[in-house]
Parts: structure tokens; C-alpha cells; sequence
């Protein structure tokens, strides 16, 4: 039932694919392109056509992928000496649900002169964030992204959902179900894991034009083949968008007083093909301690996920986005969310299905934890390293037990009776100036085991700093326009 062709036809699971698989499906599937993807320094798919002349032609582009000028990708590289390889990944390989050539698509990583992995490329800081993960503490990651977005087009007055009542909505009141329902479709057959799709809170009409907010949803899988997903599904939306003559965007925030749209990231530890963040039913120790090690952390860590002016628009108060460093359970406004985890229930299917006598099931092992600080303008290697980062970083804080007792969260924190326990928390960074200082300051954790090199990290601050946005909340809180200015400034971000 796996909806990928390449899976279907090889009757082998992706991890598996070799060169041999690919040139056996391309030649019996009359495939005459190739192309090539790798991601830039602006965590956009980039790409590479090659159209197939000969059985050897196309072994020499799998063998040994291609050079492109990595000054022109990646910031801190030098003209002078920016040759880079990309080499394509073969689990990677997807069918282009677009192209009217037929195409296989394939996501590479960047080598260097030497032929040597790229120490600064996002997707092998992320490899080198899982491994030491692995070797350090003896598990394994892993994760799944959530994407909102909206979607843009002039209005329809029939079937009007109510402002920022969205929810769960269902046609005629959402408008665009079935863009969904084909983004869905096309990247499960680039080997995306979903889990669902829905409309979500965000609706509201503004000078003819009418904004739908929706979500798609992943399934757990291994830390990099998460990143890999999210990359290919925003490229998918936004193609699909263009193609429907609408507008599609994952922007953090698009106006005032509106629901923004976040990257929310489920994540969880698994040893021995079990999940370790439940113990005989309840959240684990080793649990505590990954949230701890995310607590500690999250200031330098919106350096990754909240990467332009408007990400701390969204990071405010009352808008069910967080802004304080605690925890709790199935608490939407703060940092670290533990969601309902079908933990210490059981039978409710045949409360419902009486005449179903079947075997009743453990659903504990799906509990995960939910780190809802990042949004769409997340460089998204760099943020999911990060967290593995910060996930390694508590696992070994001797105090990380202490840490998660002091910062857990039981009560809805915006009201006022609870003002005294909001003051006692530490709180996100209000800008990306701020971000980039509390990256500068939390750095070491980040270089630790040679994961982030230093010019990376470098970069990064140079370019938060740039923004010279320490007070823009302040200076813009009242003035539409320059808000708006700044919207579509950072409109197509991530």
C-alpha cells in the first residue's frame, strides 16, 4: 500500500535503493530527466536538469552527481575557492509528480575539493548532531514536522468561515481542502510520512482577499529523513499553489492580530526500537531530562527556528505561541508541550464499535513531546541538529530532573492570578538580535563534538544582528503599514 512508485515497483523500502534500483526503474519507466536537489543557504530546494542521453551518461550523474558553485548557495563561502560536489542520495529518489517530462527527482549532499562531506552543509551538521546523539547517549531521534500555512486568494462570499474559526473546518466553509489533499498525495509519493491534514484556526478577510490557514501533519520517522520530508513538501505546496493561481505562504506572522504560522516539531528517543519517553505507561525520566536539555537551550535555539523580524511577532503573548521557557501537559501556550498520549486509557474503539471483539493495543509507545517555539522561516537541518543537540545536552545535565520540576507549567499562565509564576520563568528572545546574542552565549553546547562548526555559527549571528530589529515590536506595534512592509519583505521565508 506504500504510495511511492519507486517502492511499489522495486518492492524494496527506500532506505534500500541502490544505484542499479534506479537505473532499472528510469530505464522501464521511460524516465528522460534527471534532476538533481540539494538545499541552499535560504533552506530553498535548488536544482539541477539533466536530460538522459545514454545508459552511461545517466550512470556517470548517479555516480558521480555534479560541481556548482557553492558561493552562490551558502554565505560564508568564498568565490575564490567555492567549488563544491553534489551527490545524490538514492533513498531520496522520487518520481516528479510536475514535471511533463518524465522525471526522477533526487536530494544530494555537498562534498568538498577533497571529497570529503561539507562540515558547513545543513544537512550534515544535522548527520553529525544524530551521530553524536547516538554514540554519546545510545539513542536514536526521532521526529516529525507540523507545516501551517495559508493560502491567499480573493474572496468567495459564499460559505464564509468565521474570522479565525477555522478549525477543523470541512468544504463549502474551507476553499481549499483539495489543494491540500493533492499536496498530500503528491508527497506521499515522494516517500513523505503523513499522518493528516486539517484547516486550522486561522480565517479572515481583508480588502477582497480572503486567507485560509491549513496543516499538514508527518508521522515519526529518523531525524534525517524528516528534515528531507519537510524540505520536499514546502517546494510541493508552493509549486501546487502557483499552479492553482493562488498564493501560498508559511510566513510566521501576516498581520496583527491573527493566528501565525508556526513549524511546531513532535519529537522522541528511541532505544532498542522502543520509545523511551514513556515508562509503564507515564512520561519518562529520559524524557525530563531531553525537555530540560530543550529549556536550557531554547533561547540560542530560535536562532534556527525563528529566523526573521516577523517569527517574534508570532512569539507573543495570548496568540498560542510561546514566549516563556517552561513545560506541561497538553498546555498550548507553553515552550515544550506534552500532548495526550492514549497513556493509562484503553478500549475506547470498542465502547464505540461494540461489535468489534478485537484485540485491544498499547498506543503509549506513540507519546511524544512538542517543541513549539519554530515557524516557517526555520533553516530546518539546522534547527532539527539543534534540537538533537539540546536533546543530548540534557540527557547529560546532572541537574536536568531539577530543571524540569522547577519549569513545569500545570495552569493557564496568561491569567492574571497566575502573574507571580509567569516572573519566576525565564523568557524567549524578543528579536533576532537577541537571538543571535543567546546563540553567541550558548554557542559551546552547539560546537561540542565538532556538530556546528564556528563560521557557521558566525554567519548566523551576522546575519540575525543585520537586522537591526531590537526594537521593532515597539517602534511598528501601531503603524499597519510598516507591519505590512515588513510582511511582504519577509513573505516567502524558508
Amino acid at each position: 500500500m506504500n504510495p511511492n512508485p519507486l517502492v511499489q515497483y522495486l518492492n524494496k523500502p527506500a532506505h534500500e535503493f541502490t544505484k542499479a534500483d534506479l537505473i532499472n526503474y528510469i530505464e522501464d519507466h521511460d524516465i528522460e530527466m534527471v534532476n538533481l536537489r540539494y538545499v541552499g543557504g535560504d533552506g530553498r530546494l535548488k536544482t539541477l536538469n539533466f536530460i538522459i542521453n545514454s545508459r552511461e551518461h545517466l550512470d556517470g550523474i548517479l555516480s558521480s552527481g555534479e560541481r556548482v558553485d557553492g558561493s552562490s548557495l551558502f554565505g560564508h563561502i568564498e568565490a575564490g575557492s567555492s567549488d563544491l560536489y553534489v551527490i545524490p542520495r538514492y533513498k531520496t529518489a522520487f518520481v516528479n509528480p510536475f514535471s511533463e517530462i518524465p522525471a526522477l527527482d533526487i536530494l544530494c549532499s555537498y562534498f568538498d575539493k577533497d571529497g570529503k562531506p561539507l562540515e558547513s552543509a545543513p544537512e550534515h551538521i544535522l548527520h553529525k548532531a544524530h551521530e553524536a546523539l547516538k554514540r554519546e547517549t545510545g539513542y536514536s531521534f526521532e521526529v516529525m514536522g507540523e507545516l501551517e500555512y495559508y493560502v491567499i486568494h480573493e474572496a468567495d462570499d459564499l460559505y464564509v468561515t468565521g474570522d479565525q474559526r477555522g478549525y477543523h473546518e470541512s468544504t463549502p466553509f474551507t476553499k481549499w481542502e483539495g489543494l491540500r489533499a493533492e499536496a498530500m498525495r503528491a508527497i506521499a509519493m515522494t516517500g513523505g510520512l503523513i499522518k493528516y491534514g486539517h484547516s486550522e484556526v486561522g480565517s479572515f478577510n481583508v480588502d477582497g482577499m480572503e486567507y485560509e490557514q491549513n496543516e499538514i501533519e508527518f508521522l515519526p520517522t529518523t531525524l534525517e529523513d524528516a528534515a528531507d520530508q519537510l524540505v520536499i513538501a514546502k517546494w510541493i505546496l508552493r509549486t501546487l499553489a502557483h499552479r492553482y493561481g493562488v498564493t501560498v505562504t508559511f510566513a510566521p506572522k501576516i498581520t496583527t492580530g491573527k493566528a501565525g504560522s508556526g513549524m511546531h516539531v513532535h519529537m522522541r528517543l528511541m532505544k532498542d526500537g522502543r520509545n523511551a519517553m514513556v515508562e509503564e505507561g507515564k512520561l519518562s525520566d529520559t524524557a525530563r531530562r531531553a525537555i530540560a536539555g530543550m529549556l536550557d537551550l531554547a533561547p540560542a535555539l530560535t536562532a534556527f527556528g525563528n529566523t526573521n523580524p516577523m517569527s517574534y511577532f508570532r512569539l507573543v503573548p495570548h496568540q498560542e505561541a510561546p514566549t516563556n521557557i517552561c513545560w506541561g501537559d497538553r498546555n498550548r501556550s507553553v515552550l515544550v508541550r506534552v500532548p495526550l498520549g492514549w497513556s493509562g486509557v484503553k478500549n475506547m474503539v470498542h465502547a464505540v464499535n461494540p461489535q468489534d471483539k478485537g484485540e485491544l493495543k498499547d498506543h503509549s509507545g506513540k507519546q511524544t513531546v512538542e517543541f513549539r517555539a519554530p515557524d516557517g522561516s526555520a533553516d530546518i537541518y539546522l534547527l532539527l541538529a539543534g534540537l538533537t543537540v539540546a536533546v543530548r545536552h540534557g540527557l547529560q545535565m546532572k541537574n536536568a530532573l531539577d530543571i524540569a520540576a522547577k519549569t513545569y507549567v500545570d495552569v493557564n499562565i496568561f491569567k492574571e492570578e497566575y502573574k507571580d509564576r509567569v516572573n519566576s520563568l525565564c523568557h524567549l528572545p524578543v528579536s533576532c538580535w537577541e537571538s543571535a546574542h543567546c546563540l553567541d552565549n550558548q554557542r559551546a553546547a552547539f560546537e561540542q563534538h565538532e556538530v556546528f562548526p564556528k563560521g557557521t555559527l558566525d554567519q548566523l549571528i551576522r546575519k540575525l544582528r543585520a537586522y537591526d530589529d531590537k526594537d521593532l515590536r515597539e517602534r511598528v506595534s501601531l503603524d499597519q503599514q510598516e507591519i505590512l512592509k515588513l510582511v511582504n519583505r519577509y513573505f516567502h521565508c524558508g
